[in-house]
């Protein structure tokens, strides 16, 4: 009966130890999927959370893009660049919920993956829109800028993948930004399709024919 006693007693502290241990992984790997500046989600954790939300065909893909972001850079240091990543990606998380997730995709380039219940995307990433565009809290009120906005509809693209869809609103976004349109919709027309999710014009880029088809 000691005997037993003793083993249980001397199994509390490695029980405990492998519970910490544990405890510290869990918060090592969080971290690592968290990107560093923003605490978005990295490319992968974003990926892995879009995905499951785009089996519902009422998802929504958005890529967004700070306009001008080099000229506050070079005008107001890097500091004031930072502070206005991370205003952007806060404003981005805050805006699609914990229904929906939002990523830093890398540099200036952001991406969100939300389900539209009441079918109001448009409305929202319109006031989205705005909000991106606000002066950064605290900080000099010249360092701000209009953030590029393209979306897709999943239901538009029935079996799309995030890979394909991420492209389509890549390629909107580019179309809003040169446009100056603030955002814009992929439609059914004609998109500067590339392989790898590149952009034509983007280093790396390999365009394919394009889709044709009626314009949005």
């Amino acid at each position: 009966m000691n005997t037993l006693l003793d083993v249980l007693a001397a199994s509390v502290p490695l029980a405990a130890g492998w519970a910490a241990h544990v405890r510290w992984l869990g918060r090592r790997l969080h971290v690592a999927r968290r990107d560093p500046l923003t605490g978005l989600p990295t490319r992968d954790a974003f990926t892995h959370r879009a995905t499951v939300l785009l089996k519902d065909p009422r998802a929504v893909v958005v890529l967004a893009d700070v306009d001008r972001f080099k000229q506050i850079n070079d005008r107001f240091g890097h500091a004031a660049g930072d502070m206005l990543l991370k205003a952007t990606a806060d404003r981005l998380a805050h805006h699609v919920g914990r229904k929906g997730v939002a990523g830093r995709l890398g540099g200036d380039e952001f991406a969100a993956v939300l389900v539209d219940e009441h079918g109001a995307a448009a409305d929202l990433l319109a006031l989205l829109h705005g909000i991106l565009a606000r002066p950064v809290d605290g900080q000099d009120p010249d360092v701000h800028t209009t953030v590029s906005l393209g979306w897709a509809r999943a239901a538009d693209f029935p079996g799309e993948e995030l890979s394909g869809l991420l492209r389509r609103a890549d390629e909107s976004m580019y179309a809003a930004k040169q446009a100056r349109a603030g955002l814009r919709r992929a439609g059914l027309g004609r998109l500067f399709a590339t392989v790898a999710g590149r952009r034509s014009g983007r280093h790396g880029a390999r365009t394919i024919p394009p889709a044709v088809g009626v314009a949005a």
